[in-house]
């Protein structure tokens, strides 16, 4: 497969569609068109799924994969031969609360070496991008190493349950949790129902509001909305200064994370990996099993 060919494939899953991925190469749609079928037959498997946007196929998911590790190693080795201009692209995959919190400032130090391209997802469901080659690392929640990849802990996010102090007077809490109205970030959310279930009870039918930023998630419980799960580098201060009251002080939910990459020697990905490592090991608590201190 040609290099250009493996560019156009990259574009496209990138940009969504074959017009938007031919804006961005200087083409026409058919070239892009053309570009893929050749592909195709070269693999002789369907790699993309005229969908909108569009997406890979198991087998395109391996070329896509092979095609940011060609770009990456190209931009490496230009570096290193002083060849090199401008930043390398770097897309990784975080969950939001992480985003929200430690992972960007630990990233500033990187400067004009990288450009970022974050998709931001659950902590459960970012190792499918790592599948599907479009990002080239994540953090995670998944114990399970992708194939080609490798991992290593980064800590643990505690989160506190929390609410306003006029919501908890107004609805009993924490007696009647249960039924109390309740914020969830999305529907794929599924923390504040683990807390429930954890401390016994039913995951039952209180309302709920759908909140899918971190920090309006954390300011709609602060309005009164609902009781929810944050971070305690979201919640910690305004429980000092009374702005939120906490409804089980001795049950915290901890969520360790992971950090998983692609098995390839990369400079660049190097670079990246260093400095999340150290940015968890300052922002979050030590993995299971390893003492602070």
């Amino acid at each position: 497969m040609h290099r250009d060919q493996l560019e156009t494939l990259a574009a496209l899953i990138d940009e969504g569609t074959f017009d938007a991925a031919a804006r961005r190469l200087h083409v026409t749609p058919s070239a892009v068109s053309q570009r893929v079928k050749a592909m195709e037959q070269a693999a002789g498997q369907v790699l993309v799924r005229r969908t909108s946007p569009v997406e890979v196929t198991e087998a395109g998911a391996v070329v896509l994969r092979h095609a940011r590790q060609v770009a990456l190693l190209e931009a490496d080795t230009l570096r290193t031969l002083g060849a090199g201009t401008g930043a390398t692209a770097v897309a990784l995959a975080v969950n939001a609360d992480s985003l929200a919190t430690w992972f960007l400032p630990c990233l500033a130090g990187l400067g004009g070496r990288v450009t970022l391209d974050l998709r931001r997802e659950d902590q459960e469901h970012t190792v499918g991008l790592l599948r599907s080659g479009t990002v080239m690392a994540a953090v995670t929640s998944t114990r399970e190493a992708v194939q080609g990849c490798s991992i290593e802990p980064l800590g643990v996010m505690r989160y506190r349950a929390v609410c306003a102090p006029r919501f908890g007077a107004a609805h009993g809490l924490p007696g009647t949790l249960e039924s109390a109205p309740v914020v969830y970030f999305d529907r794929d959310d599924d923390l504040q129902e683990a807390f429930l279930r954890r401390r016994g009870l039913l995951v039952g039918a209180a309302p709920r509001h759908y909140i899918p930023t971190s920090d309006d998630f954390a300011r709609a419980i602060a309005l009164g909305f609902g009781w929810g799960l944050l971070p305690e580098q979201q919640c910690l201060s305004p429980l000092e200064d009374g702005s939120l009251i906490e409804l089980a002080p001795d049950e915290p939910l901890d969520v360790e994370l992971f950090w998983q990459r692609w098995n390839l020697r990369s400079e660049t990905l190097d670079a990246v990996s260093d400095t999340v490592r150290a940015g968890a090991a300052a922002a979050l608590r030590p993995p299971a099993g390893i003492s602070a201190g």
